[in-house]
């Protein structure tokens, strides 16, 4: 470890540095992306919990005030109107920890990245023949 930057071996690792409130939050958020990609592999990227299926899936984070959500760019501008009342950019979606966290979209959203993902991989594999 260079400086006092950790680094994550697992998502277990990363849950269990923050307060019981957001673990509980943060466990919720990995039920609902397993449940929606049962065939989705966990792993820690870019030292965030990811979920890897035919590529990286999804990424999710916890801040100080927010739980910071990444379903690439196409999963933001496939679900705009949804995420209209969240902070996003490109690629990112910022649930506020004051307020529900909208599970269902999440569920909703990576569900669509693995159609997504499953599209792409038939793509390169029709390329190949």
């Amino acid at each position: 470890m260079e400086g006092n930057k950790i680094t994550f071996k697992s998502i277990d690792d990363y849950i269990l540095q923050f307060s019981t409130e957001v673990q509980e939050i943060l466990e919720m958020v990995r039920n609902v992306i397993k449940e929606s990609a049962p065939d989705a592999v966990e792993k820690i990227s870019y030292q965030m919990p990811t979920f890897y299926f035919h590529g990286n899936l999804v990424h999710f984070a916890a801040h100080k005030k927010h739980i910071g959500f990444y379903p690439t760019s196409s999963g933001i501008a496939a679900f705009k109107h949804e995420l209209s009342d969240y902070k996003s950019s490109k690629g990112a979606v910022q649930f506020p920890l004051d307020k529900p966290i909208p599970y269902a979209l999440i569920s909703e959203i990576v569900k669509f990245r693995v159609a997504e993902n499953i599209k792409k991989a038939e793509a390169k594999l029709k390329k190949k023949k």
